[in-house]
């Protein structure tokens, strides 16, 4: 017999929030390693000890691959912390109001689907206005989740 699952997690709603958070999450990390796996990939370092542990002083250098990479996917991961973590939140309490289970996980795909384009627009350079227009769909979402959470909480104010 198995055990008694928590209450959140016997809520459709919050599982499919953690389903999406947590792709959301990965595509981040991804994101983060890519700059990583390039400096490796054309031995150049930022810090001197990294350097040194890989290969030699001589690698501590910049290199344009790396600089044009540096420069794509920190703002794009920058950009990610500046979305996704509003996501997380409001996503969380959304989850709690006891939507439709089929609206919210609309809500939560189109979101993560924005997000994913959004990104693969930023780092493939795709031409205007896709980054934007993901941008922007991704916010619908949120914006929705945001005023649920303010119809309902405002009795409280």
């Amino acid at each position: 017999r198995a055990a008694p699952s928590p209450k959140m997690m016997e809520n459709k709603v919050f599982m499919s929030f953690t389903f999406y958070s947590t792709i959301l999450i990965l595509k981040m990390y991804v994101v983060a390693i890519i700059t990583g796996q390039v400096r490796l990939r054309k031995k150049a370092f930022a810090n001197p000890e990294d350097a040194l542990r890989n290969g030699g002083l001589q690698y501590y250098r910049e290199d344009p691959d790396v600089e044009r990479c540096r420069r794509q996917v920190r703002p794009a991961h920058r950009n990610d912390m500046e979305n996704i973590f509003p996501f997380l939140f409001l996503g969380a309490i959304y989850s709690l109001l006891d939507p439709s289970p089929a609206v919210a996980r609309i809500h939560f795909f189109i979101f993560c689907v924005g997000r994913i384009v959004h990104t693969i627009a930023y780092l493939l350079q795709l031409k205007a206005p896709t980054r934007s227009v993901a941008y922007s769909v991704a916010q619908l979402p949120c914006f929705s989740m945001a005023l649920q959470i303010l119809l309902a909480t405002t009795p409280y104010w």
